[in-house]
């Protein structure tokens, strides 16, 4: 399997975030892309490739272009009002409050463009959240060509991030747009098989909707885990989307045999849509020792998460999402990898 990787990940570096009361160093750091990066040179995988370079106009299709133009200029503007350390959002337009007109000061952009204070800007951020974004149409690019899978090793992580919104260490939602691409390569239709810890709210705010994607979440259930908001099992899709959208919320604690059991359900759903790709957002933040999730699956769980999705038998683009167990979320997203590869 062919993977994609760029090093400008690393200017998103040193940020901070607001959790639980305080402020603390981003869980959501360049260790988790780097260990990963490492593990695929140690298991032979196959090659790693540099991403190309591309243009917007495809996350145009999934995000607005108000929102586009705006991620690019914050480090600019943050440091034009004579401040350092990390851009974050502190104030947040809400039920009651004027929601229809984008405001003009950067503080109150930065709230109006986001849902918590996850998503700190430094000097770094823009670059590697653009280089997150190509290495994802790079490694569509591969599947398209013709490869049964490829990896796009994306950090940032993409599927909080909705159509004018970041959160959660997300600013553009690499897996939406790489499923549009697809779209707009000449697929007819497209599902996206979330199987990170956390929900992923951007992917199914963005495609609701639309029947040409099909999103599939396993995910802590929104009663006790983050994102709260979206998630439930009732969420199904509206007009054109109705039926297309899939959630298995899941409570703390979870482990292998009920987790497995939704995928299980997820693929059948999956394979009765008849996909022409499945985009997988990969996150292993399952894993029993992660510091911010709840779930309980155990490293020999990951390839038999990956072989199961194998027998789907379709062309597979898989994104990295979330996982903050660093000592081990190498081992664990690789072995997925190594999994859908019969290794």
């Amino acid at each position: 399997m062919k993977s994609v990787y760029s090093p400008r990940h690393m200017g998103h570096s040193g940020n901070v975030e607001l959790v639980a009361g305080a402020i603390v160093p981003a869980f959501e750091m360049p260790s988790r892309a780097e260990f990963i990066h490492e593990r695929l040179k140690e298991t032979g995988l196959g090659p790693i490739l540099a991403p190309e370079e591309h243009d917007l106009s495809t996350a145009a299709r999934v995000h607005k272009q108000n929102y586009l133009d705006f991620l690019p200029t914050v480090w600019d503007r943050w440091t034009a009002l004579g401040r350092d350390g990390t851009a974050l959002p502190y104030t947040w337009p809400t039920r009651g409050l004027r929601q229809d007109v984008i405001p003009e000061h950067l503080d109150a952009q930065l709230g109006y463009y986001s849902f918590d204070a996850g998503i700190g800007f430094v000097k770094g951020t823009w670059d590697a959240i653009k280089s997150s974004h190509d290495v994802a149409l790079t490694a569509a690019g591969l599947v398209n060509a013709g490869e049964r899978s490829a990896f796009a090793l994306c950090r940032p992580p993409g599927h909080h991030a909705g159509s004018d919104f970041m959160a959660g260490y997300c600013f553009i939602n690499n897996a939406a747009v790489a499923a549009q691409w697809f779209l707009d390569k000449g697929a007819k239709r497209v599902s996206i098989l979330d199987v990170d810890y956390h929900h992923g709210n951007g992917t199914q705010e963005i495609f609701y909707r639309r029947g040409d994607v099909q999103v599939i979440n396993l995910h802590g259930d929104p009663n006790d885990e983050y994102p709260y908001f979206l998630g439930f099992a009732d969420e199904r899709g509206e007009g054109a989307g109705e039926g297309f959208n899939i959630n298995y919320p899941m409570r703390h604690g979870t482990g292998w045999d009920r987790w497995s059991e939704a995928l299980e359900d997820g693929c059948r759903k999956l394979a009765d849509y008849a996909p022409d790709v499945v985009v997988v957002s990969l996150g292993v933040d399952t894993f029993e020792k992660d510091p911010i999730s709840k779930f309980r699956l155990k490293t020999e769980h990951y390839p038999l998460i990956g072989a199961r999705i194998a027998k789907l038998g379709l062309p597979t683009l898989f994104v990295m999402e979330g996982g903050y167990a660093v000592a081990e979320i190498a081992v664990n997203a690789v072995g997925v990898l190594q999994g859908f590869e019969g290794a």
